[in-house]
């Protein structure tokens, strides 16, 4: 278990709500608006979604977003694939789209001052213009709540919420 949360969780309350719903309901509402519909209604295949969300939550160190796997129709990514995402450039496990998706991820959070043209060209090849979109806001989304969550010690005692 991580360290104890560095905001104060009155006794018998789940942290995520609290935090997010009660101590500054006005942002909290909208950035778990802006959480859930990343989910609610992505247009992108499963394995690149979880490649990019994984390959945040490794880079964010997030106990609860390693976790995590998402789930769709009953389906999952297999139990080994959160070890492949971090090995992204050399496993052949993935497809283009999901190495792409577990490389743009990478590079937005950690180098997004580096990404070039060779780089957009391989993107612009695989994935349409709202998928860029889509999946920039989506890493955008990980990266700012898996890491606020992480910051605020809130990672290993959440629970998500329900819609």
């Amino acid at each position: 278990m991580g360290e104890p949360p560095r905001i104060d969780i009155p006794e018998g309350r789940d942290a995520i709500p609290y935090v997010w719903g009660e101590m500054v309901p006005e942002i909290g509402a909208a950035a778990s608006a802006f959480s859930l519909a990343v989910y609610a209604h992505t247009t992108l295949g499963l394995r690149e979604f979880e490649a990019a969300r994984l390959r945040i939550a490794q880079i964010n160190g997030c106990a609860f977003c390693l976790d995590w796997r998402t789930e769709r129709d009953g389906q999952k990514v297999e139990e080994e694939f959160a070890d492949v995402v971090s090995q992204w450039r050399t496993t052949d496990a993935f497809d283009d789209r999901t190495r792409l998706a577990a490389e743009y991820a990478e590079r937005y959070a950690l180098d997004h001052h580096h990404l070039d043209a060779e780089f957009w060209t391989r993107m612009t090849a695989h994935y349409s213009q709202a998928e860029i979109v889509e999946l920039s806001m989506s890493i955008g989304s990980w990266l700012a709540f898996g890491r606020l969550n992480h910051v605020l010690g809130l990672d290993t005692v959440c629970v998500l919420p329900k819609p």
